[in-house]
């Protein structure tokens, strides 16, 4: 089991006193490779599910377990270490870096993990991996080019590509296709199920996109606090 969510509920304070339920003793497992989509209204809580899965939120209730370990249990410096060296975020906006070339934005996450570098394999060396998966994205021919240079769609698949390189078990993607045209978006939602199957990463994907959702292996809604 790569994922295992168990009991999740997350509570804001509600002016005028009392608190505002998001999430409601939400669990959910994956294992290797599975693909999930969360679809949902606006305001649902899927961002924040997915926030608390990959460990930038923390519930008010209920634990998440990554490859066996607790998160709970873990400070904030080592939880900073799992979501560097096992969880690849994509988000609707990409935020690569302006001043770095796609080469450059793509190697940032690998410079330091543990001491080592990350991504790294006996099989094949940091730099051959992102070789190679540019290329994989058709960006082999945009290596120098800077992010002001490339379409939505481009950098979409940079971000992608730059989520993957540390070898990350666990892939979320939140609304990964929200800012994209039609066009884009379904080359990107194929792309990512491609890459899903092919590199063996579970992905959860947070998404309005019927079309992207179908494309999943399986997909719950997200409804008044509840997973459907």
């Amino acid at each position: 089991m790569v994922l295992q969510a168990s009991n999740l509920s997350k509570r804001y304070a509600a002016p005028g006193g009392g608190a505002l339920a998001v999430l409601d003793d939400i669990s959910l497992s994956l294992t290797a490779g599975e693909s999930l989509a969360i679809v949902g209204p606006s305001g649902s809580g899927k961002s924040t599910l997915l926030q608390i899965i990959g460990t930038l939120d923390q519930p008010s209730a209920g634990k998440v377990v990554l490859s066996g370990q607790d998160l709970s249990q873990l400070d904030e410096r080592a939880l900073a270490q799992v979501r560097q060296s096992q969880i690849g975020f994509v988000f609707q906006s990409h935020y690569l870096l302006p001043q770095c070339t796609v080469w450059e934005n793509v190697l940032v996450p690998t410079l330091a993990i543990n001491g080592r570098v990350g991504g790294a394999s006996p099989e094949e060396s940091v730099e051959k991996r992102a070789e190679r998966l540019l290329k994989r994205v058709g960006l082999d021919d945009r290596l120098r080019h800077f992010p002001g240079q490339l379409s939505g769609g481009e950098r979409q698949r940079v971000a992608v590509v730059r989520a993957l390189i540390n070898r990350p078990k666990l892939l979320l993607a939140d609304e990964p296709t929200g800012a994209l045209d039609q066009h884009s978006a379904e080359a990107l939602g194929q792309l990512l199920v491609e890459l899903n199957r092919e590199e063996g990463v579970t992905l959860i994907v947070v998404t309005h996109s019927r079309d992207l959702a179908q494309r999943m292996g399986r997909a719950l809604e997200l409804k008044d606090g509840k997973l459907q």
